[in-house]
């Protein structure tokens, strides 16, 4: 019991410094927002690559890094072709697979490419929904309140999975990937999802059509869970419970915030080309 409390007064004393700070930054945007999807970009990839490592597979880590913050940097600055960036990520890793003889070439430059275009590449649009989609249509602030409304949402439709999921789960979702799911607590959390962004366009979303918050709400409620899953599999694959420790009581930076990679995207072009 004692054990327990003490992992709940973590969890909840590092929420209540992390997300007052996610949401601070949200809503500055430019350069500390960069350091902060930096921050999820890269230690995203080293959780990535520590966790595979379990199934023989040693992913580049330094052009790793690089080729993840450079995606990220070049969404902000854009001072790179994404083919000529591609044509040198492919030749490097190629070059480099020649000398480090580390168990399966294959393997490594897949786990490698898989792993920046995942952490990289999906870490970079949510830069593009807070800094270039904003910009271009919404006001400044503006981009800073979808942000947060969006991760409000992700914490809303986990928060209605867990807890509908636990009084009410029948029916498991995708037990070969997460025993503990269930459809129930996965239609909960989708239903929430979208009551969450329609109560934020009343809050702080009028820019927004209610169209488009709930196509957003739908998306966050179904895309959302769909990246939980996807970074469960992963974790399943390689005998891992979190993806790393870095966040005392909340797991690491993947388990954080795999929702959120595998839904900015999806937003992103929904707002760019559909909208």
């Amino acid at each position: 019991m004692t054990k327990k409390m003490n992992n709940l007064s973590t969890r909840v004393i590092v929420a209540l410094i992390g997300v007052p700070l996610i949401v601070i930054l949200s809503l500055i945007g430019k350069i500390p927002f960069l350091i902060l999807v930096l921050g999820i970009g890269l230690v995203s990839y080293f959780e990535y690559s520590k966790m595979v490592r379990n199934k023989h597979s040693y992913p580049n880590k330094l052009i790793g890094y690089l080729a993840v913050g450079l995606i990220i940097i070049n969404e902000y600055k854009n001072f790179i072709d994404y083919r000529i960036f591609l044509l040198c990520l492919i030749v490097l890793l190629l070059l480099s697979e020649l000398f480090r003889n580390k168990e399966s070439a294959i393997a490594n430059l897949g786990t490698s490419l898989f792993g920046i275009f995942y952490t990289g590449f999906f870490s970079a649009a949510i830069l593009d929904l807070r800094e270039f989609y904003s910009e271009s249509v919404f006001t400044y602030a503006q981009g800073g309140y979808l942000i947060i409304s969006i991760l409000v949402s992700i914490w809303i439709c986990d928060s209605a999975a867990y807890f509908i999921g636990s009084a009410y789960g029948l029916h498991k979702l995708m037990p070969r990937v997460s025993p503990n799911k269930s459809w129930e607590g996965a239609i909960a959390g989708f239903i929430f999802a979208i009551a969450g962004m329609i109560a934020a366009r009343e809050l702080v979303l009028e820019f927004l059509t209610l169209r488009d918050v709930v196509v957003v709400g739908f998306i966050v409620g179904m895309f959302g869970q769909i990246g939980d899953l996807v970074e469960s599999l992963l974790k399943r694959d390689t005998h891992v419970k979190d993806s790393s420790s870095i966040i005392p009581g909340h797991g690491g930076i993947l388990d954080r915030f795999d929702s959120l990679l595998f839904t900015a995207p999806i937003v992103y072009l929904y707002l760019l080309l559909i909208r």
